[in-house]
This record gives C-alpha cells, structure tokens and sequence, in this order.
C-alpha cells in the first residue's frame, strides 16, 4: 500500500457544516470513506493555519488515493492537495534508478 497525506483548507460552507455535524462524526465518516475504498486512515489531525486538516492514509492504489481526492474535492467543502508520502528505502530505490539527465541548455 502507498502512504497518502491530504491536506484541506476549508471552505465556509464546509467549515459549518463540520460544526453542526461534529468533529468526531465527520472523522468517522472519513474512516468509513477510506475503509470502504480498501484503505486505512493512520492519522487524521485538525490545525490552525493554511491547513485545516491533515489526514494520512494508507491507500492501496495511486486510483484509489485519486478516487478519494476527487470525491473530497466534489463536495464544494475543501480545497484538497493529494502528496503522496515516501519512506526512506523507496527513496534509496529510486536514487538507484536515476537516469542520466542534464539540465536544460548544460
């Protein structure tokens, strides 16, 4: 599974539609979401700031982790940012599979 970080920015409507629902529903409801598209939310944190809410989760395919970013962002509610999250060894790998690449005009 890849690891995913979505960050929302609320929007007003959004915003009070958490308040009159509650914090605690609408987080279970996003577990629900995640849990229902074959994934896992490890950690989902509000804040204060540019980003109202961070949710990390582990998502079984890049389309899946798309499908959830689509959905959210539908809603009118958030604007979402997707990241996808990289652990150490993979970015070992990846340094390993580097191609040769020159800057432009180098």
């Amino acid at each position: 599974m890849g690891k995913y970080l979505y960050t929302l920015q609320y929007t007003s409507a959004g915003l009070g539609g958490t308040v009159k629902e509650g914090f605690v529903g609408r987080e279970a409801f996003f577990r629900k979401t995640v849990e229902g598209l074959g994934g896992k939310t490890e950690a989902a944190y509000w804040a204060y700031g540019d980003v109202d809410v961070f949710i990390v989760v582990d998502r079984p395919s890049a389309e899946k982790a798309t499908a959830l970013s689509l959905a959210l962002g539908l809603t009118g509610s958030f604007r979402v940012t997707t990241t996808t999250l990289v652990g150490a060894a993979e970015m070992d790998a990846a340094a390993r599979a580097m191609p040769g690449y020159r800057a432009p005009g180098a």
